[in-house]
């Protein structure tokens, strides 16, 4: 994958650039401020661009800023925001296009270089991964969307660990259930939310962008 490196701190930017190559991905460029930010993802257009949030000039939101323009110039475009903090608002910004190909994952979590390359890739194909502390966030503000009131516990359950990017394997292995029943709960509430589109992967996606990106 071609990937963009959003970063200020050069430590941490060059151990992500190291680790990515080793996994055999090309960075095609790194950034350390907001503006610089937006420029190499709108000029390189990466496969995926990984954004820190708070990038000087000042220190804030720049980069995730950075990223949300860059997503209204070119629809879809992936991004993996990598924070110390969760932006509530601009999370819920980041999902409102309904495109997919968005992860939100708080630095403090991310204990594994091959889950955390494993995110990345699920993001690069248009996918979500979302650290289950942004998803806390975004679901304890905003009235939920009626259709979430039709699903049952279970199914809540499901979905909130296909919301951090889970395979039907894994949610199987965290609620102790077999993945043909995983599979029969995300059927279930694929009918209730209303999608239908064909595409499985498609499915999930809008289940989740649903689920998260409550009014």
């Amino acid at each position: 994958m071609r990937i963009v490196v959003a970063e200020d701190l050069y430590l941490l930017r060059d151990g992500m650039v190291r680790l990515l190559e080793a996994y055999g991905h090309q960075v095609v460029a790194t950034a350390t401020t907001g503006p610089e930010t937006l420029d190499a993802l709108l000029t390189r257009r990466p496969d995926v661009s990984i954004v820190d949030v708070r990038m000087p000039p000042t220190q804030s939101d720049e980069g995730l800023r950075a990223a949300l323009t860059a997503r209204r110039e070119l629809p879809g475009l992936p991004v993996l925001i990598l924070s110390q903090h969760v932006e509530q608002l601009y999370a819920r910004e980041l999902l409102a296009d309904g495109a997919g190909g968005v992860g939100y994952l708080l630095k403090e979590s991310v204990f594994d270089a091959e889950e955390f390359i494993d995110a990345l890739e699920r993001v690069a194909a248009g996918g979500t991964a979302m650290d289950p502390a942004v998803i806390g966030k975004l679901l304890s503000s905003g009235s939920a969307d009626r259709r979430l009131e039709r699903l049952t516990e279970r199914e809540h359950s499901v979905l909130s660990l296909m919301a951090e990017g889970l395979s039907n394997q894994a949610i199987g292995r965290r609620l102790f259930l077999s993945e043909s029943a995983i599979s029969k709960y995300t059927t279930s509430l694929f009918g209730k939310l209303g999608i239908t589109d064909d595409n499985n992967s498609n499915r999930r996606v809008l289940a989740v962008l649903t689920y998260l990106n409550k009014p």
